[in-house]
């Protein structure tokens, strides 16, 4: 097994990073400051480079590249900011991929150019105020009204929603009991009878959209259905992959705040020497690398095992559930190496430390990670309603 990066994925590692840490920050503080997303031209230029899909098939405009190409780019931007780097993730290991994998070639060719072009982001509508980790509750349906298929319901905790050009919903297609009619459809922003309610503000994830979802009676048609009844199982593979995407959002968070304390306990000064020249200092750096390079080679198997692929609920798990733990453990210790410093506004650490929490229970929480690692071990899902 071979853990060195190729030369073509080490230049193009480089050539991201030098265009994140040159064209970035001074984007990513406003977004920060101002809570709005990235504007269309800077998703415009993400195309240009050829940023947006790159795992995604170059007939449709993507770069044909692998889950793991993407993860360096993803990486890397999101080392500058998540928000910033929010446009990759979503093309990269979103929704986009579950209409790459599942849906038919009119919806890929209506899809897919658009998203790598930079003029649409497909968000994924999944929770409810009373479906969350509990998906199988989901009220959302869908129903056929003679010629015409009508979508109602509401959804709550989509990231994107608001901001985004298309949604895959999660609904109930037929009336099976439990996850035997989940399946899910594509709408898109402003059709008839899809609404928002007011924008949710959260601790961190600034400038990432969320709102409350309204469907009443929204109009669909069949070449809006992605995936039909009996389809649960299928979306779920493809929320795998968004694990991945998670992972290497915890990921870059983490390894930013780390590269920046490193930086500064070599720097500040206390009792006439820097402070990595204190043994606790150093121990509390040691520990921080052992965790972020783990981090890192549990995603990368995840990915590389995945291939062009979605990879397995197991791989993706251990890696999310790791990563988002590491996340919030090193952008902790990393404010507390800072004390003051840290804490303030005018360093990036306090902004990294908000966005690390978030990951934790974005795209499936900790805890029911760690419920799938058991449960793919003993070949069984758990009934967590008995």
């Amino acid at each position: 097994m071979n853990f060195t990066l190729t030369d073509e994925q080490r230049a193009l590692q480089d050539s991201v990073r030098q265009f994140a840490q040159r064209e970035l920050p001074d984007i990513a503080r406003q977004i920060e400051e101002s809570d709005e997303p990235p504007s269309l031209e800077l998703r415009k230029r993400f195309a240009e480079l050829g940023y947006l899909g790159v795992n995604l098939p170059t007939e449709y405009g993507g770069g044909g590249m692998s889950h793991f190409d993407a993860v360096l780019v993803l990486e890397e931007l999101a080392k500058i900011s998540i928000a910033v780097a929010f446009p990759i993730f979503e093309s990269c290991f979103g929704p986009t991929l579950a209409i790459a994998h599942f849906g038919s070639e009119a919806m890929k060719q209506r899809v897919l150019p658009k998203v790598c072009a930079g003029e649409m982001v497909v968000a994924v509508a999944m929770s409810e105020p009373g479906a969350g980790s509990a998906l199988t509750d989901l009220t959302t349906q869908v129903r056929r009204d003679g010629e015409r298929l009508l979508l109602s319901g509401n959804k709550r905790w989509s990231s994107g929603a608001g901001h985004s050009e298309a949604y895959v919903v999660y609904s109930r297609m037929d009336d099976s009991p439990g996850a035997k009619s989940i399946g899910a459809v594509l709408v898109e922003k402003g059709a008839k009878g899809f609404t928002f309610g007011k924008r949710d503000h959260h601790m961190g994830f600034r400038g990432v959209y969320s709102a409350d979802m309204y469907f009443d009676d929204v109009e669909i048609n069949d070449a809006d259905i992605l995936v039909p009844a009996g389809g649960f199982g299928k979306l779920m593979d493809a929320f795998d992959l968004e694990r991945c995407g998670n992972t290497t959002m915890s990921l870059a968070t983490a390894q930013s705040a780390f590269d920046y304390v490193l930086g500064y306990v070599q720097e500040r000064e206390q009792f006439g020497k820097p402070l990595v020249d204190f043994q606790g200092v150093q121990i509390q750096i040691a520990e921080m690398k052992m965790k972020l390079e783990a981090a890192r080679l549990l995603l990368y198997r995840a990915v590389i095992n995945a291939e062009s692929g979605l990879p397995s609920i197991a791989e993706s798990s251990v890696a999310k559930c790791f990563a988002n733990e590491t996340a919030r453990e090193v952008t902790g210790k990393a404010m507390q190496l800072m004390g003051g410093y840290g804490y303030s506004k005018e360093y990036p650490l306090e902004q990294k430390l908000r966005d690390a929490w978030g990951w934790g229970i974005a795209g499936g929480a900790i805890d029911i990670q760690k419920v799938n690692i058991t449960a793919a071990l003993v070949g069984r899902r758990f009934n967590q309603r008995t």
